[in-house]
């Protein structure tokens, strides 16, 4: 998963703070500092990097004089950041180091520090792709994360996309505050999923009695169109619609899915699959809408219950696949026109939104595995 960092400003204290804050806000909650750590971590919950003891990841290489970039030394055998990084490391703290890439002989010190620390600052005034690219390919196989230092967010995309992988993450010095939310919303840009929704068609619906349902309700607000991606069948999921419309019934919830029985899968982050009872406060959902956008929701609350359930199947050049959901008009799935319909006015030859998926799943991953629903 991609992230950003911020590097707080060299500035006073109240400054400093409110970029700390709107960091914080938009979801960036690592910080690199030289000198305020028990200021900072009054703000919030947050991981302080820092040259300083009590850093919850101990900064090797800006150590608060001068530039701040590690000194090369004459020979590359030995340096004393290397040696302090991996006395850091046998002591069991995460280390980061900081390389500014001035010349071939500072890619080689950071390909020696990427073998050694947890996460690895590339810093260039001037960003080439070509040292990126090669820093990322030689790194590749090693434990360490690779994060870049950027100016703003046109920089964090070509960081974050070189070499199709990209650097792990970006570490930002925002001139405004106004590029903390850009690069908060690159991430979730770039972290988003896309689902080809197929229109399948219903072959059968019909009332089977009554079971445990699961509502999940998340911590965002969803939108017309948007919904979850649920089934009873791994390789087929339905778009499930939000409660974001009125009822004569019931007020609208637009944070809510009424998702179905406790066995059905739904979709998560990273392309895997959850049974909706293993869901807690606190996890991580995806959001698709109707067009097969993604975002990725937090649960704040699931709630099980008892309730009469629909069983619902549908077809789609030749796959065949059901989901059960709860008997009730608010429930909605999304049609071929991207609108949301009740379960009540569903019928046999309507035609719904699902998510065909040809990997079989173990413990919620997607392998190449032949495999049998029904």
């Amino acid at each position: 998963m991609k992230f950003a960092w911020l590097l707080a400003p060299d500035t006073y204290w109240d400054e400093k703070k409110a970029f700390i804050t709107a960091a914080l806000e938009s979801g960036i909650d690592h910080v690199v500092d030289r000198g305020d750590a028990e200021r900072i971590k009054k703000l919030g919950n947050l991981t302080l990097i820092s040259p300083e003891d009590d850093a919850d990841i101990v900064l090797v290489g800006m150590d608060g004089e001068g530039d701040g970039t590690l000194e090369l030394p004459e020979s590359l055998d030995y340096s004393r950041d290397l040696e302090l990084a991996s006395e850091l490391r046998g002591a069991g703290r995460e280390v980061a180091a900081y390389v500014e890439i001035r010349s071939k002989a500072h890619e080689e010190l950071a390909r020696r520090l990427g073998r050694i620390v947890d996460y690895l600052i590339l810093v260039g005034e001037d960003w080439k792709i070509i040292p990126l690219e090669n820093i990322i390919a030689d790194l590749q196989d090693e434990d360490v994360k690779l994060v870049a230092a950027v100016a703003d967010a046109a920089e964090a995309r070509v960081a974050l996309e070189t070499l199709e992988h990209g650097t792990d993450g970006v570490l930002i010095e925002p001139a405004d505050i106004s590029q903390i939310k850009d690069i908060a919303a690159l991430l979730e840009e770039i972290e988003s999923e896309a689902y080809e929704l197929k229109p399948a068609t219903i072959t059968r619906i019909e009332p089977i009695g009554s079971g445990d349902r699961v509502c999940v309700d998340t911590c965002s607000i969803m939108g017309i169109g948007e919904g979850m991606l649920v089934g009873s069948y791994s390789q087929g999921l339905f778009l499930v619609h939000s409660e974001s419309l009125e009822s004569e019934y019931v007020a609208s919830r637009p944070f809510r899915v009424n998702a179905g029985p406790v066995q059905a899968y739904v979709m998560v982050p990273g392309g895997r699959t959850r049974y909706l009872s293993e869901l807690e406060t606190g996890d991580e959902v995806i959001i698709v809408d109707r067009d097969g956008r993604s975002r990725s929701a937090i649960v704040g609350r699931v709630k099980i219950e008892r309730r009469p359930l629909l069983l619902i199947e549908a077809e789609y050049e030749g796959m065949r696949v059901r989901t059960l959901l709860q008997n009730a008009e608010t429930i909605r799935l999304v049609n071929d026109k991207g609108e949301p319909v009740s379960v009540s006015e569903l019928g046999e030859g309507d035609r719904v939104l699902v998510y065909f998926d040809e990997s079989a799943r173990h413990f919620g991953m997607a392998i190449k595995e032949t495999i049998i629903e029904k």
